[in-house]
């Protein structure tokens, strides 16, 4: 029963839009996936009635893409991307899809603040694990439509290369001059932010790649509860963005692991500089169990917190550290409820 009812939120929000208010990510589909995950089933169709009176209409096709290359980044064509996505999901198996496009996109993984991977992340999992329907294959065209309507990349992205752990290494990237202004402007200063690129590459590499994202996620976890107190959404993502890319790469042949694990950390590290606090801040008290720490988050009801106590229990699975658990209950207290 816990995916059906998942289904049938895919069915209500299929006529909604990735995006509402210019340029605002719907969340809708990625934290009731969450919300099923963690066996709060019954609480997504309340959920969803105080949410889903924030979104907008999905776009409609106008035009039939006919040069991909082109028409990738152009968020004009957003209805023409998620037409040009139903008709290969039409035609092809998903896994099919997932393979040729996925390394088209990868570069430009820093769209839409990077929920375009997060979104397909969600997807693939439901997908792999729990089976194909068409309504989640429909969720999987969506979330590959809005990342190639926003398709940004990274600026100055450069693979690991060095020695350090995934914690140091986070702890050494260096801030954006100046951390105001939205995500655009933000990662404009990328490429004139002293040791930018050497601080992607002082992260040691690893042929383990899903080892190697697993530290990169606990590292964004932990650093959450210490330095998220500026921006406590937005840094949810340096979290999000490389478990999404995780979570897909089982459903990826072999060659792709290595791009897709430098592109997610690349993308991990670039919200870290865009967001992340300059100083360190008490840390909070976590949760007594994994179970307590997610009611904590359902209960609050912001999708961002939903979705960071999702990767923040992968974390604890992996690791037993606490601090998983308190980067939770750091969320729900610095975050607004809705």
């Amino acid at each position: 029963m816990t995916f059906e009812v998942l289904d049938e939120a895919y069915t209500r929000l299929r006529s909604t839009g990735p995006e509402f208010d210019d340029w605002l990510s719907n969340h809708g589909p990625m934290a009731a996936e969450a919300l099923a995950r963690h066996r709060h089933e019954d609480e997504i169709p309340g959920w969803l009635d105080g949410y889903s009176k924030r979104l907008e209409a999905a776009p409609r096709p106008s035009v039939m893409i006919d040069d991909w290359r082109a028409a990738l980044g152009d968020a004009r064509r957003l209805g023409d991307w998620l037409g040009w996505f139903d008709n290969e999901l039409r035609d092809q198996p998903w896994t099919q899809v997932l393979q040729t496009w996925w390394p088209r996109l990868l570069p430009g993984i820093a769209a839409g603040a990077t929920h375009g991977v997060i979104r397909v992340g969600h997807a693939v999992r439901v997908l792999r694990e729990e089976g194909d329907t068409a309504a989640r294959v429909s969720e999987l065209g969506h979330g590959l439509g809005y990342w190639a309507a926003r398709w940004q990349p990274v600026p100055a992205a450069a693979s690991p290369g060095g020695h350090l752990d995934a914690a140091s290494a986070v702890a050494s990237i260096p801030a954006i001059p100046h951390q105001v202004g939205g995500i655009q402007s933000r990662f404009a200063q990328l490429d004139r932010t002293d040791g930018w690129p050497q601080a992607q590459r002082a992260l040691a590499s690893s042929p383990d790649w899903e080892a190697l994202l697993r530290d990169v996620v606990n590292a964004a976890v932990r650093r959450y509860v210490t330095h998220a107190h500026r921006e406590p959404v937005m840094l949810v993502h340096a979290a999000t963005a490389p478990n999404a890319v995780l979570r897909t790469l089982p459903s990826l042949t072999d060659e792709l692991w290595a791009p897709s694990a430098a592109a997610a950390w690349s993308a991990s590290a670039a919200i870290h500089a865009a967001y992340a606090s300059t100083a360190s801040a008490p840390p909070a008290r976590p949760a007594a169990t994994a179970a307590d720490a997610f009611d904590r988050a359902a209960q609050h009801g912001d999708e961002h917190v939903i979705k960071l106590a999702d990767t923040a229990l992968d974390t604890y699975a992996w690791t037993g550290d606490p601090q998983a658990l308190a980067a939770v209950e750091t969320a729900a207290n610095l975050v607004d409820p809705p």
